[in-house]
Formats: structure tokens, sequence, C-alpha cells
């Protein structure tokens, strides 16, 4: 459908996303005739004529008896990948991101924390970031350390320079030796695979031992998704909830309510980050029934991927369909880039 817009078409499309965009209100024919006489140099009575057309092909909607047109999902869709010119990000902005990004001093969650902060105050929408996806990360070293004779520690280092620890409750104290000969089997078995990999797997390659006297190894076993999974807790880092409930889209009280659940619910967030697959250096835009769950229909989730070497985590931007695409896609854009490379400075 969408190559059979002609240029009169395109125009018109192009103008009234833009100007919606800009002033959250119904667009009508005679306003796009008076502030774009200059460009179009069509009468309000043509430009009616071509809404029309766009709104019969889907393009557009008829809100209400409102005399305007708003764009539909396709609509933005269509602009997005054919009509939208993105901007350049302002020295500003640049200058904005760069001082208070600073990695000195700051652990991983305290930088992703500052980071979904800070992009939510320069959106101005709703900036949720996940901590690294540790299950690609591949196995550097595993060690094991008595705290208590029942607790026993365990350090699993990634080669991207991250650790994840987890404190295992065990029956009785473990021998010093009997622990480093554990460690040094672990090693050897589950060398140069990712933590992903050592989940599905991590039985059938221990099997030989599964019985050995500690009962670590059984142990290990049973806990196998807490081991070697992506940490659920404190996985999100959400800033600019402000912001967003500012909207016009969120005035009433049932949509104010509905972006509330949606911030408070954590789990929709990273289901829908987790979903949208997004190469490393690339920006991705779902808008409306894009977005794989019904609670976010009436949003548009941006997205990209910071590294920290070969593990990836999610940035974000989730507000309504009305965002300033052309803004915010290399907004995000920057912010994972720069991520990408404050972490390759400091790994």
């Amino acid at each position: 459908m969408s190559a059979e817009l002609n240029e009169r078409e395109r125009t018109v499309l192009r103008y009234l996303v833009h100007d919606f965009i800009e002033t959250a209100t119904p667009i009508g024919s005679r306003y796009i005739s008076r502030r774009h006489e200059d460009v179009l140099g069509l009468s309000s009575a043509s430009i009616r004529n071509v809404m029309s057309d766009l709104e019969y092909l889907g393009y557009l909607n008829h809100p209400h008896t409102s005399a305007g047109r708003v764009p539909t999902d396709l609509g933005y869709r269509f602009y997005l990948d054919k009509l939208m010119e993105v901007e350049q990000l302002s020295t500003k902005d640049r200058r904005d991101i760069r001082k208070n990004l600073d990695p000195s001093g700051l652990e991983t969650d305290d930088l992703l924390k500052e980071t979904s902060k800070l992009l939510g105050r320069i959106s101005q929408q709703l900036c949720v970031v996940t901590n690294p996806h540790l299950s690609s990360g591949v196995l550097e070293k595993i060690e094991l350390v008595q705290i208590t004779t029942s607790r026993l520690m365990v350090i699993i280092s990634i080669k991207s320079g991250l650790i994840k620890t987890m404190m295992m409750e065990v029956s009785s104290e473990i021998p010093r030796d009997k622990l480093e000969d554990l460690a040094r089997l672990l090693n050897e078995r589950l060398d140069g695979l990712t933590l992903g990999q050592i989940r599905d797997t991590f039985a059938q390659r221990l099997v030989d031992v599964q019985n050995e006297e500690t009962g670590l190894i059984r142990l290990f076993i049973v806990s196998i998704d807490k081991l070697f999974a992506d940490q659920k807790v404190d996985k999100l880092h959400i800033g600019g909830a402000e912001n967003i409930v500012q909207q016009p889209e969120f005035v009433s009280p049932q949509d104010l309510r509905s972006v509330v659940e949606l911030i408070n619910n954590e789990e929709i967030i990273i289901h829908v980050l987790e979903k949208i697959e997004v190469p490393p250096h690339e920006v991705r835009v779902t808008v409306g029934k894009e977005n794989r769950d019904d609670k976010l229909n009436a949003y548009s989730v941006i997205t990209s991927t910071y590294a920290v070497g070969d593990v990836m985590g999610s940035i974000g931007v989730i507000g309504p369909k009305r965002m300033a695409y052309a803004r915010m896609i290399p907004l995000v854009d920057y912010v994972a880039r720069t991520i990408s490379e404050l972490f390759s400075t400091t790994h």
C-alpha cells in the first residue's frame, strides 16, 4: 500500500504528522494550507481531498467529531520509514550527556541508573535501561568462597569484566582444598561457554561427577537457573516517569492510570525490550500495535543496545505515539554509543 502514495500524498502526510507531533491536536486541511502555503501551494479543499484519500488508505484517522485528522500506526510507520529526516543531536545535548555520564567512581548499576535519569530529563519521556544480559557473556572463571559453615559464595566472572555473585546454603563446611578442586573442575569443563550455554548444558557436562562427596555439584544442578540466568532483581532502571505523565495524551484519569500502571509493571517493560531484538549500533522504533503487549498499544518504543564487551544491555524511550522521533532517535543512539564507549574504557 505504501508504494501507491504519490508525491502530493507523501508531502501532506509528512506535514500532518510533523504538525500533530508539535501541537498534540488533530490537524485540519485549513491549518496545513495556511502554515505551509509557501511550500505546498495547495488550497484547503485540495489538501482536504488528499487527507480523505490518506484516511481511506489507512494512514490517517478521524477522531470523534473533530474536523482534523491524526496519524494511524500505519501513518507513523510510513513517516518513519519514508518521510522523516533525522535531526543532528545538538552540541548542548552531547555536552550534557558527556558531562553527566562520568564513569569514574561509579559502579555499573549507578552508571545505568544515572543514564536513565539523564535520558528521561532530556527526552521528557519515560526512559528505561536494563542491566547487561549476562547470559550472553563468556565465562572467565568461577570462584568458590566459604563465608560461614553453612554459607558459600559463588563468584562468576565473565570476560567483559562483569561479575555476578550468589550466596548458597550448604549443609556443612567444605574444606578449602575441596573447594579449590571443585572450582578447578568447573572452570575446566565450562571454559569458553556463555552463561546461557552453561545453564542449558551444565548437568550433561558434569554428569560423571554429580555424586561427588560434598554434594555441591548436585546443589549447582538444582540451582542452575539462579546461578547462570540473568538477574531479574534490579535489572531495570527507570527515569523520566514524572515527565511522561505531563504529556497531553495522559490528561484524563483513565489514561493517567494506564501510564502509572505501566511504570509500576517492570515485567511488561522488560518483556517488551527483550522481544525487540536490536543489533549493536542500531535503533529500532515500534509504534502502537507493533508492540507485542496490548498495554503498549498507545505508545511508541525507541530501543537501542549498548555493549559491555560481548554482553549487551538495552536502552529504551517509551512515550506517546506523538513523539518527536526525528530528535529522539539520534538521542537514544548517542546515549547507547556513549555508554558502550565508557564501559570499554573502564572494563
